[in-house]
């Protein structure tokens, strides 16, 4: 289990190593901000997958359209994997993303001829949230939430007390995403030491508000998911705290997650660029411009997400400029 998890950060950590250290020199990409006044933005932008980034683009869309007659932005939700299906076959100009393309999706990319940019747009805290009425839960371990969660816990682990004797006898109920979600993915690795392992017998759903409903709902309910749902919903929820790798319980903030603190459940979002797209709709790029200004930062804070520092982002968008394809940590 150590191992895997591990090797789920060392994979983030890496891509933030390449970003750092300057992917800007190969051809001095121009960083200028372009508040919202790009040139040639008139024609369709199509964009899908991850719900969790899914607020991010959609209050981008709102502001460059409002800024750019003529642009027509449409964003899906149909979870990270539905997402790069879409863009592998060519469907779509952008995939978000909140874990890293796969192999398997690499793959896939390339037998259609679909060359990519890897993009991180903003840091999130996965949240693992409570009923308002939970009054026994204020932090946990990733040795708690694998009782709760791990494949072996299905038929046998339906209550509170069997996850910890600690925990109340009242009924444990589960909500979470659905298996296409790339939030799914980081969560089953962290906390059960493998990508996509997990009990079945819960709730899954690729709208976090249907998560959101469920766990409002029932007393014993837990979910998971992006830190900008609970910021959008923490009236009627409650988030819990996790052990960190230091053994302290920490609360999701911006802070926490910014920091690093609040490990093991903070991580990177992205977008995936189709290159082609790129090249060949200056609406596409006048999109992806806008969404990498620095001046356009306020959007992704708006939506309860942690805006990347200006060094990571602008190295991020010499990435773009460049037309530097694949996954950054493969130039390791």
């Amino acid at each position: 289990m150590q191992l895997r998890t591990v090797s789920a950060r060392v994979r983030f950590l890496s891509l933030f190593a390449v970003l750092s250290l300057g992917v800007v020199s190969c051809g001095g990409g121009d960083t200028t901000s372009t508040g919202g006044e790009s040139g040639g933005a008139a024609g369709d932008i199509q964009v899908d997958g991850s719900s969790t980034v899914f607020p991010i683009s959609e209050a981008m869309a709102e502001e460059f359209m409002a800024a750019n007659s003529g642009s027509n932005v449409t964003v899906g939700a149909s979870g990270s994997g539905g997402g790069f299906k879409k863009f592998c076959a060519g469907e779509i100009d952008i995939s978000n993303a909140s874990r890293p393309i796969k192999q398997k999706e690499i793959d896939l990319c390339a037998e259609a001829g679909i060359d990519f940019i890897e993009v991180p747009i903003a840091f999130d805290g996965l949240t693992v949230v409570v009923n308002n009425d939970n009054d026994w839960t204020a932090c946990l371990s990733t040795d708690q939430l694998n009782a709760m969660w791990s494949p072996e816990s299905e038929g046998s682990v339906s209550n509170w007390s069997q996850a910890d004797p600690s925990f109340p006898d009242q009924e444990l109920v589960l909500y979470g995403p659905g298996t296409d979600s790339g939030t799914f993915d980081y969560f089953t690795d962290e906390v059960n030491g493998e990508e996509g392992a997990s009990r079945g017998d819960y709730t899954a759903s690729e709208d976090d508000n249907v998560i959101v409903q469920g766990v409002q709902s029932d007393t014993g309910a837990l979910g998971y998911f992006g830190y900008a749902y609970y910021e959008e919903n923490k009236d009627s929820l409650k988030s819990v705290e996790i052990k960190n790798e230091a053994g302290d319980c920490i609360a999701p903030s911006r802070e926490t997650i910014a920091d690093g603190s609040y490990n093991p459940m903070s991580r990177p979002l992205f977008f995936y660029l189709s290159k082609p797209a790129y090249d060949s709709k200056p609406a596409v790029a006048a999109f992806v411009d806008y969404m990498l200004d620095p001046a356009n930062g306020e959007f992704i804070s708006e939506t309860g997400y942690v805006a990347l520092p200006d060094d990571i982002l602008a190295n991020a968008k010499a990435r773009v400029d460049n037309g530097k394809t694949g996954s950054a940590p493969t130039e390791l």
